[in-house]
């Protein structure tokens, strides 16, 4: 498709989706990942043993404990029944811990046992694997072993000493948990570089640097659960949840320590794909934990960056921004500076560069997050002003996140959003003639132009046609894109989502029930019912088409959440109206995986007995519900 500025009368287009947010995913215009890295020998003429030199598990040991674990699981989860069991099952693994860590089946097994283990066992156990940090740590079963036991830390970290003796290790008094913890940061510390470049090491550095933090992300944690494979490392995702714990001092301060080890060779960890990995999860945490450090380490990357040889385009980081693995990091390092250092990022590399980034394939997806982390008017008004005449060619090229970014800044920060709308209505070629506005929602949502989505043939010049609503009503929704969904949520949280709405309110029954179930749709009608620019009138007005389809929105996955929150925020007459329609088809529903739990949310067992005991119910869950509103108003 041509990527210059367009008449938005010319013929329709499909905008394409764009891709996933993973790399090398379909569509995303990242190229696939490389091959993976080999683990480095060891430095300084140390060999490390052999995999044949270390103990394997026999079938039998492994029968033992797959019997083990099933016997654990029957077992009630209080009780000194099972305090026994754990205790003597991960004694047998205390002396089998090296040969179950680096078998397939063995590792998973731990790895569980691990999750039930109490402080000792556990201390134990990580106690046995330590003499062979370096080949457990770096071998693709035993890698996933050092995160379990990393990732109790949270769950045992100052848990009360237990009353019985403490028992020696094999070389003295056992280690507590936070020197375990120090003293494996100070290995990993010794031999940096290496640990982060290895494919299996770096997730060992990545989930220590977490549990130093205090601060889990989940993006990790999913990771983690998910395949021993390699190809389950992935990029860290834009916006992660983060679980905080609490840590003693000594683990901030060895988080700095180890943190300051970037800085040595702060060109691996900008340029080597899987160290990088490892420097984009210290950023996250340390923006949390240590903002100061977090600062002086970004300030380091952008110093290093900036200092390369410029690009025919001027500044040299802009080379970085289209590189498959730095650009990565710049990601993570826009999303975590400081205001000031952003708008100086913006004057010294970005300003007059902008629409050739969101035009770049791999670029696009820093600029992206440059966006994202705009807070300030004087800022995005300039970026407005440079990027909102491309706003077409970039859906065109296939990168509407860079779009949705820029709606999104608009959002956040209060301005250009009348100006924003007006341009996407141009971009989808609904804004003349001004019939075909109303027709926006099913446009934003499908990321299609009117002619595309109406299936209509215009020449080049033509006048465009009026908007026909008997053929608007006539058709079915299209599918929504995840992307279109979040268009039209941040569009309904402008501070005049007036066009939005009454767009909505346009579609038929089957439109908007189609909209709930969507996956990606269901989400616009949360905004509906959770902006504070719409209100309850409005809310009620948009969604009155519901009516009559309340059963199929309770039989469906995502209807159903729907529909649960349109009861929460209903009056007791809107309720009864609701419970009167569900309780025509109550067999139904209470046959229904999902229809049950909108059944029983309902009280419809009770509406259709005892009219009389609901109405007072639903009463009282009112007036409650208007005095926490009060208390939370006040």
């Amino acid at each position: 498709m041509g990527l210059g500025p367009r008449s938005p009368h010319q013929a329709g287009r499909r905008f394409p989706a764009g891709g996933k947010r993973g790399r090398g995913g379909k569509g995303s215009g990242r190229p696939p990942p490389g091959r993976q890295r080999q683990p480095c020998p060891p430095p300084d003429g140390r060999s490390e043993p052999a995999p044949d030199a270390h103990p394997h598990l026999s079938p039998e040991a492994l029968g033992y404990f797959r019997r083990a674990l099933s016997a654990l699981k029957e077992v009630p989860e209080t009780g000194e029944e099972r305090e026994l069991m754990v205790h003597n099952i991960l004694k047998e693994v205390e002396a089998q811990a090296l040969a179950l860590a680096t078998n397939r089946a063995g590792s998973e097994m731990l790895q569980e046992l691990l999750g039930f283990s109490p402080l000792k066992p556990l201390c134990r156990v990580w106690a046995a694997l330590r003499p062979n940090l370096r080949f457990v740590a770096c071998h693709r079963c035993g890698v996933h072993v050092l995160q379990s036991a990393l990732l109790q830390l949270p769950r045992l970290l100052g848990s009360p000493a237990e009353e019985e003796e403490e028992e020696d290790g094999k070389d003295g008094p056992l280690e507590t948990l936070e020197e375990l913890g120090l003293g494996l940061a100070a290995e990993v510390c010794d031999d940096f570089l290496f640990y982060c470049g290895d494919t299996h090491g770096s997730f060992v550095v990545r989930t220590l640097l977490q549990v130093l933090g205090g601060t889990l992300l989940e993006s990790e944690r999913a990771r983690h659960r998910g395949s021993l494979l390699p190809e389950a490392q992935k990029a860290p995702s834009r916006e992660c949840k983060a679980t905080d714990f609490e840590v003693p001092e000594t683990f901030l301060n060895c988080l700095q320590n180890l943190s300051s080890c970037f800085l040595k060779d702060i060109a691996v960890f900008i340029t080597d794909k899987i160290s990088s990995f490892c420097l984009q999860v210290a950023l996250q945490i340390l923006h949390r934990k240590l903002p100061q450090f977090c600062a002086h380490l970004c300030n380091a990357v952008m110093g290093y960056l900036s200092s390369r040889n410029s690009s025919a385009d001027g500044s040299p980081l802009l080379l970085f921004l289209r590189d498959q693995t730095s650009s990565r990091l710049l990601e993570q390092v826009l999303l975590v500076l400081e205001p000031p250092r952003l708008q100086s990022l913006f004057e010294d590399h970005f300003q007059g560069q902008l629409q050739t980034l969101a035009a770049h394939p791999i670029a696009n997806f820093p600029l992206q997050r440059f966006l994202d982390a705009i807070t300030t008017p004087e800022l995005l008004s300039r970026v407005f002003e440079e990027l909102s005449p491309a706003l077409e060619a970039v859906l065109a090229q296939g990168h509407p996140g860079v779009v949705i970014a820029l709606v999104g800044a608009c959002h956040r920060v209060g301005i250009h959003q009348a100006q924003v709308l007006q341009l996407l209505l141009e971009a989808f070629h609904c804004a003349e003639p001004s019939s075909r506005q109303v027709a926006c929602v099913p446009l934003f949502a499908t990321l299609m132009t009117y002619e595309v989505y109406y299936g209509l043939v215009e020449e080049e010049g033509a006048v465009p046609v009026e908007h026909q609503v008997e053929m608007a009503t006539s058709r079915d929704l299209g599918e929504v894109t995840v992307l279109g969904s979040v268009l039209l949520q941040h569009l309904l949280h402008f501070s005049s989502p007036g066009l939005i709405l009454q767009s909505l309110g346009a579609l038929t029954g089957p439109q908007l029930l189609t909209l709930a179930q969507s996956p990606a749709g269901s989400h616009v009608l949360d905004a509906v019912l959770t902006s504070s620019s719409v209100t309850r009138k409005q809310s009620r007005w948009v969604l009155k088409t519901l009516k009559g389809q309340y059963v199929a929105l309770a039989c469906s996955r995502h209807g159903s959440r729907v529909l649960d929150a349109i009861w929460s925020g209903a009056a007791l007459g809107a309720r009864k109206e609701i419970a009167a329609e569900l309780g025509v088809r109550n067999q139904e529903l209470i046959r229904d995986p999902f229809g049950h739990h909108v059944a029983r949310n309902v009280a419809l067992t009770t509406f259709l007995k005892r009219r009389e005991a609901w109405e007072q119910q639903q009463g009282l869950v009112a007036k409650r519900r208007r005095a926490l509103n009060s208390i939370l108003e006040d």
